[in-house]
């Protein structure tokens, strides 16, 4: 064995949890004691710096690449690799450009187009009808992803406690059925807001469609402009948005929707959670979510009290994000021919990463999803119990 290859086997000793096989030029390693969980195939090692700047960012691009093969299916081996995540290495300092991005209103739309303007055909292949991109609701064990996401939206606009003629902004709609839902159902007035050409293109054909153009508005508008309108609504909602902002921009998200947030009104915050505050993984910013940040609950929370947000509810949905994420690698596999005629396999086998590893992530509580319910000042309309 060559000294790079030596070295790589060496940085891998350390994630022993579970004992798995490496093969290499006709040659077998096991890490750990026992007998292997899974085999690791591989081509070419990466090198010694590339260990010590990111361990996600070797092991990712590595796979990226076809240098690294998994024997079998790749979620059970990133389940347990992943749940050592705390072993890795990472030079905060030598990431900096990719962990550190701008928070600048430029900056943050090229962002969030690089993920959600890929195109909406791709989103169909592995979405559910709904296209909801954001953790769904498993009220029962065989719940199809498509119920469970009908269960998620439902189960968000009842906290919200609508009543018809209200109005309803969503902060991040993305291709807008919470809206479509809320307005068939509670015939609120609705308001969208996205930075996404894509998902604002096909939100207006569904409003059209749905024959909902007098109760539903879609915009391309940046949160930080709220603000600067005169819309004032009865309820805010926002899924799967927060995660954008950045953590020096939560103050100012929480105050732009105080803004337009009526007194008495209702605020659902549904975001991908930590327990502790962390700038992320270097793998994940560079080639998934670029500037893309996990705020603590503990940080949300205790901003909430500077505008008068009273925390009615918090809900820990980790579990349903991780059956959600399986039934979309699962979905993705099946359409697997159809995404390798639109994209390069280093794409394919990227998201095929993603989504894995994302499911590991949430399965071994790394990260966590909340649901926070908020009313502007004390609201003594809304019933006593808490399942209302």
């Amino acid at each position: 064995m060559n000294v790079k290859d030596s070295i790589f086997i060496k940085a891998l000793n350390k994630f022993d949890d579970h004992p798995f096989l490496v093969r290499m030029k006709e040659e077998e390693y096991l890490i750990g004691e026992g007998d292997p969980t899974f085999i690791v195939k591989m081509k070419n090692s990466p090198s010694a710096k590339e260990l010590r700047t990111s361990t996600s960012l070797a092991l990712g691009e590595a796979y990226m690449r076809g240098d690294i093969e998994i024997d079998g299916d790749l979620y059970p081996a990133l389940n347990h690799l992943l749940g050592q995540m705390g072993k890795f290495s990472t030079d905060k300092k030598a990431l900096r450009s990719i962990i550190f991005s701008s928070d600048s209103k430029r900056n943050q739309k090229k962002e969030v187009s690089s993920h959600y303007d890929i195109g909406n055909d791709f989103y169909k292949l592995w979405l559910d009808d709904t296209l909801n991109y954001s953790c769904a609701y498993f009220k029962n064990e065989d719940d199809t992803l498509y119920q469970a996401q009908v269960n998620k939206t439902h189960y968000i606009l009842e906290k919200l406690y609508l009543k018809e003629g209200m109005s309803l902004l969503d902060i991040g709609c993305g291709w807008g059925f919470l809206l479509i839902e809320a307005a068939k159902k509670y015939k609120i007035k609705g308001t969208g807001i996205t930075l996404s050409k894509e998902q604002f293109k096909a939100f207006q054909e569904r409003i059209k469609e749905e024959g909902l153009e007098d109760y539903l508005t879609v915009k391309i508008m940046d949160y930080r402009d709220l603000c600067k309108s005169d819309m004032t609504f009865d309820r805010v909602v926002s899924v799967g948005m927060l995660e954008h902002v950045g953590r020096g921009h939560y103050d100012l998200f929480l105050s732009n929707v105080d803004h337009v947030l009526k007194p008495g009104g209702l605020f659902l915050l549904h975001y991908i959670s930590a327990q502790k505050e962390y700038p992320g993984d270097a793998w994940m910013k560079k080639y998934i979510f670029p500037g893309g940040t996990i705020p603590s609950l503990r940080e949300i929370i205790d901003l909430a009290p500077n505008y008068n947000f009273n925390t009615l509810d918090i809900e820990n949905l980790r579990r349903h994000y991780h059956k959600t994420l399986l039934c979309w690698s699962k979905n993705y596999r099946e359409h697997l021919s159809e995404i390798q005629e639109m994209f390069d396999e280093t794409f394919v086998r990227m998201w095929d990463l993603y989504l894995c590893a994302c499911a590991a992530t949430f399965n071994n509580g790394i990260i966590d999803l909340h649901q926070i319910l908020w009313s502007k000042g004390v609201n003594n309309d809304l019933p006593m119990a808490r399942w209302y």
